[in-house]
């Protein structure tokens, strides 16, 4: 990413960024006040989650600002994978809320008292689905020209919470306007158990990144076959991916005609680089230069050649 890329992404990304925190501001407020007037445990699940959201989004925030600074002396590959411990903590907080909610939640059953001023907590919900609907929007303007994935994973939460907002207006019709009294509580074990399943995929997203695991195999072809078609590769083996953060990160061994000046291979090499950073900007490559047929270890992790199979055939 050059130095002018930057001066436009990350401001848009930092203002949407900040926009969302304006708003999970904005809603905690006006949902604590709901919690507080009904008494409800889907409202109380809900702003629970909008809880959640106003920390997402100030690690969102974060994220972006320190996207923006360089690798230094000491983080070399840059600091991507900050975002991945913020995101296990936020897993913390995220389970332990569902726990919470879904103890509140049985505690209800065994109490006779409904939900208090449903109409309150009704209003509350709508105002809360109209302001994210228009945050959302934003969002995506923005995601059409940063492409940012911090702020695509915000967007990410402030769906749910409409989805969410939903479900508290239906909870609260149920249970004080149909008379089903244990509608309220109900809802709340979905909330519940859906914070926990949210916690869960988070989780995982963000071990996946601290473990380095490779790129999905549509992703790994698809940078293989752009690699392919470079003129005087011979083939490409011990080929390694990761993610962190916003960035990728490919690593390969570039195998070339052992005959080959030091400085002929160098121009390929070079000429390799600026080909992949066109197709994939996002990914930082380190190549490894080898003579065609050398083999560097019987390591079983160090793949073949892993050209695609119609690679000599384009030579």
């Amino acid at each position: 990413m050059t130095q002018n890329e930057k001066k436009t992404i990350i401001p848009l990304a930092a203002r949407a960024a900040l926009a969302s925190v304006s708003m999970a501001s904005f809603l905690l407020l006006l949902k604590a006040y709901a919690a507080w007037r009904t008494g409800s445990v889907s409202m109380l699940g809900s702003l629970a989650d909008t809880a959640l959201d106003l920390l997402a989004s100030l690690v969102t925030l974060y994220g972006v600002k320190l996207a923006a600074e360089p690798a230094d002396q000491e983080h070399r590959f840059g600091h991507g994978k900050a975002e991945a411990l913020a995101a296990l903590f936020q897993v913390a907080l995220i389970a332990a809320s569902a726990m919470a909610i879904l103890w509140r939640a049985v505690q209800a059953f065994s109490g006779q008292e409904p939900a208090q001023e449903a109409g309150t907590g009704i209003l509350v919900s709508v105002i809360t689905i109209g302001a994210t609907l228009v945050l959302l929007a934003y969002q995506r303007s923005v995601i059409r020209q940063t492409g940012s994935v911090a702020i695509v994973a915000d967007n990410v939460h402030y769906q749910a919470d409409v989805t969410l907002s939903g479900a508290v207006i239906v909870a609260l019709v149920l249970d004080q306007y149909a008379g089903l009294k244990g509608a309220d509580p109900v809802f709340g074990i979905g909330i519940g158990l859906w914070l926990a399943f949210g916690a869960f995929r988070a989780s995982s997203q963000a071990i996946d990144m601290l473990m380095d695991r490779e790129w999905p195999e549509e992703q790994r072809a698809a940078f293989l076959e752009v690699a392919a078609k470079q003129p005087g590769l011979r083939g490409i083996h011990d080929f390694r991916t990761r993610h962190a953060g916003t960035r990728d990160f490919a690593q390969f061994h570039m195998e070339v005609d052992p005959s080959l000046t030091v400085a002929a291979a160098h121009d390929l090499v070079e000429a390799m680089e600026r080909t992949l950073h066109r197709a994939f900007p996002k990914t930082e490559v380190l190549i490894h230069l080898d003579p065609e047929g050398h083999v560097d270890t019987d390591d079983e992790l160090m793949e073949a050649d892993v050209t695609p199979h119609w690679f000599g055939k384009r030579i």
